[in-house]
């Protein structure tokens, strides 16, 4: 009886799961179902296995369906602390991504200019020969590899360990440099050490958020329904955007104030003014946990090749920096900010009322930007000020944009400059890798080589012959990408690169490596508030598609160094995560055991004695504190640093030839260059290609109208794309703004590699074009 009961209840759930997809497609007759999703229907029963989201930074904890050896249903692991069962579009329809037509499933090499198919085995040894012999004839330093916030925790370690300590080269970057890098300069030049002092529970106690740029409706959608809902729960919760382009979040915010680009860094200036004018400061714990330091002002932009620079601290006063703010009353900051005295005194106020609790969050907004390092040294100078910090709702919190760029950038060091614990330049970090990894302190060189703009442009010279790229797309995310596309292109420069289907970057390489994708191998993500989430091996990999940790383990073996990589395929990732927690042993960074990630939804770091903290530099919540209250342990002076950091214009602005800005960025539907995204279905119909927003003022004056083609122009390139207007989202007049997932419409043809001198990122936020409309000939 027991048995027929379960058989009808797998029945029935079939049959509703099939009539909720006739009812779909009968009801939007426009719209091609997926094939998956039809096909795809569970013929057996649903087995359920815990993995985080393969797309953003959230990290949200997804329960993925298994029936027949296929992925066949996602839903929100009400277990997670991060989405509580939630889940955005993306996230329902990520296994989704597994199962394109065009999956690259065999290796190709490129023979007389086009690509062919070979054996995983031939490829990899062709990968390991080529590499060797562009060392011995230009030096290990022309050898690069080139990976991703996208690639797991043992990517990251192992790709770490291949290049610093069995090659020797410190030419390893990621693309997390493009999207985090200033969070990682700030908080080190802030307070010493990386990574928020807070966590999403901020959400829950939190009065009054302040979002810097970050249009969090449509690229945190989760975390931003979890604000809705405490403003649903909590009345007097506000929500306050400020931004360049009024955006969904805008719509949903209680207040909406745009800046002009480049804005934000006298705005926050401003605050800190009104707060020491109207008394609203803490005085105590300013005294007490905080000093005030200066740098080096007019730092350049890092347009040129082999661009240097160095920024060293000064020590100020109080005093001091009391002058220092005299030239940003709100009345002066009015016609740079474009914001008036009135809206800053109001944010001012929000800051310095002692009954609310504040948490600030940003992400792209404030990390694209050629003062990058600067603007998250003046966010955490307003929480400062008013001793708003590393308690429950009172967080500056910088948000990211991949899964891992925390776990496998921030953590791992998967940098030029950085070790999985420490920097290069520091030898004691460089004694405790060689000892782990089992090789000579002197094989891993002590001075960084290049940041990512400056790999790229390294291609471009010669200076790199040789380049390894995983998991991520540079032909299409690289600023001023002709130069980059070009450099990739001549003749003796050698491409690999490992992914899952063809991109811009797989056309012009010359090894194409097949990887297995997120649940297809076993791995680690680690997301924004410090929570490593782990992943079995749900599903196997299409054809010889490999693991990108397999991919690099194969090749170190091929090159001579067996005894550094020791790990059987059965239980590599286990040994490696082992490996890799002895850097992070104790307090401040210590990192949950294998037994237990396997088992919990994620655990945040430091994991001490069992228990993760949630809040860091606080002795109520962080057990490496001194003392009973706040200890910023990352500073040698055991102090947070308040930095007077003034406003700079950025390095290109419009003028009479290129009269608009352009802002580039994400949608809802779409993650990152869209190479997983547009391959589902759904998500492509709902936004098929890119488009330009154009402010309605604009718009009218010059005779465009919605849907019209115009063409943009930059001093490095241009592009023809219908417009935006009065749709989703409304730039400020003389703005123009286009998303970057559309991989036949390369918007970074026109952006400047400028870069944030500090942190190397770039700013794809702000530079000059011009629009003109296209006229169409029947």
């Amino acid at each position: 009886m027991r048995k027929m009961v379960t058989n009808r209840r797998k029945f029935l759930k079939q049959l509703a799961a099939a009539s909720a997809m006739s009812a779909a497609a009968s009801m939007f007759p426009g719209i091609v179902f997926a094939e998956e999703q039809l096909e795809g229907l569970p013929k057996g029963l649903i087995n359920w296995k815990k993995a985080p989201c393969r797309f953003c930074g959230v990290g949200c904890g997804l329960l993925i369906g298994l029936s027949d050896g296929k992925a066949v249903a996602v839903k929100g692991d009400p277990k997670s602390t991060v989405n509580k069962g939630l889940c955005c579009v993306k996230g329902y329809h990520s296994v989704m991504a597994m199962y394109g037509k065009d999956r690259l499933t065999r290796p190709l090499i490129r023979e007389n200019g086009k690509l062919v198919e070979t054996s995983m085995e031939k490829a990899l040894d062709l990968v390991a020969g080529k590499m060797q012999e562009v060392i011995n004839t230009h030096g290990k330093d022309a050898v690069s590899m080139y990976g991703s916030g996208q690639w797991t925790i043992p990517d990251g370690y192992v790709a770490s360990k291949f290049m610093k300590g069995a090659i020797g080269t410190n030419n390893l970057e990621a693309n997390a440099r493009l999207c985090m890098a200033s969070a990682v300069t700030g908080f080190i030049s802030s307070f010493g050490l990386d990574e928020p002092m807070g966590c999403y529970e901020d959400i829950d106690h939190a009065d009054v958020f302040v979002l810097w740029g970050n249009n969090m409706a449509e690229m945190h959608p989760v975390l931003f329904s979890r604000l809705l809902d405490q403003r649903l729960k909590r009345p007097d919760v506000k929500i306050i955007d400020l931004a360049t382009r009024t955006t969904r979040t805008s719509v949903a915010a209680d207040r909406s104030i745009l800046f002009k680009p480049q804005g934000d860094l006298a705005i926050a200036n401003a605050i800190c003014y009104e707060l020491v004018e109207n008394n609203w400061i803490d005085k105590g714990f300013i005294e007490k946990h905080c000093s005030f330091k200066e740098g080096k002002t007019n730092i350049g932009y890092g347009l040129e090749d082999k661009f240097k620079f160095s920024d060293k601290a000064g020590t100020i006063t109080f005093e001091d920096f009391k002058t220092f703010l005299q030239d940003y009353r709100p009345d002066k900051v009015e016609a740079v900010s474009g914001v008036s005295a009135r809206d800053i005194k109001y944010l001012a106020s929000l800051f310095g009322d002692p009954n609310k609790k504040v948490t600030s969050f940003w992400c792209m907004g404030a990390n694209q930007h050629t003062r990058g390092t600067w603007i998250n040294n003046l966010i955490y100078n307003i929480h400062l000020m008013v001793g708003k910090i590393s308690t429950p709702g009172n967080s500056p919190f910088s948000l990211t944009g991949q899964p891992s760029a925390c776990g496998t950038v921030r953590e791992v060091g998967t940098l030029t400059h950085k070790l999985p614990h420490g920097v290069v330049a520091n030898e004691k970090d460089r004694k405790m890798a060689a000892e782990i990894w089992k090789v000579p302190v002197e094989r891993i060189p002590y001075k960084p080589s290049y940041h990512t703009v400056e790999m790229f442009r390294a291609l471009d010279r010669g200076d790199i012959r040789f380049m390894w790229i995983q998991v991520t797309n540079p032909m299409v995310t690289m600023p001023k990408l002709n130069r980059y596309r070009d450099a990739v292109q001549k003749d003796d420069r050698f491409i690999v690169v490992s992914d899952i289907y063809p991109t811009p970057t797989t056309d012009i390489a010359d090894v194409i490596l097949p990887s297995a994708m997120w649940v297809e191998r076993e791995g680690m993500f680690g997301n924004s508030e410090r929570r490593t989430q782990h992943f079995e091996q749900m599903l196997d990999a299409p054809g010889e598609a490999m693991s990108d940790t397999w991919q690099i383990i194969e090749v170190a073996r091929r090159m001579g160094f067996n005894e550094l990589f020791p790990w059987s395929k059965e239980d590599h990732i286990e040994e490696i995560w082992k490996e890799y927690a002895r850097f992070h042993e104790g307090k401040k960074h210590g990192m949950a055991p294998y037994e237990a990630l396997k088992q919990a939804p994620g655990l945040q770091w430091p994991f001490v004695e069992g228990k993760e903290t949630k809040w860091r530099f606080h002795a109520k919540y962080d057990p490496a504190c001194e003392g009973n209250s706040f200890d910023f342990y990352g500073k040698p002076d055991r102090k947070a640093w308040i930095w007077a950091r003034p406003y700079e214009a950025p390095p290109e602005i419009p003028d009479t030839e290129f009269p608009f800005w352009l802002n580039t960025g994400r949608v809802l539907e779409h993650w990152h260059t869209g190479s997983m995204t547009r391959r589902i279905s759904v998500l492509h119909q709902a936004m098929p290609r890119s488009y330009v927003e154009i402010n309605p003022e604009d718009a009218k004056s010059m005779g465009i109208k919605n849907g019209d083609q115009v063409r943009l122009v930059s001093r490095r390139g241009k592009i023809e794309l219908p417009a935006s207007v009065h749709e989703r989202g409304q730039p400020t007049k003389g703005q123009v703004f286009v998303p970057f997932f559309d991989e036949s419409l390369l918007i970074n043809d026109l952006t400047l590699d400028a870069f944030c001198p500090i942190s190397k990122q770039p700013d794809y936020k702000k530079c000059a074009v011009k629009l003109e409309k296209v006229n169409v000939i029947n």
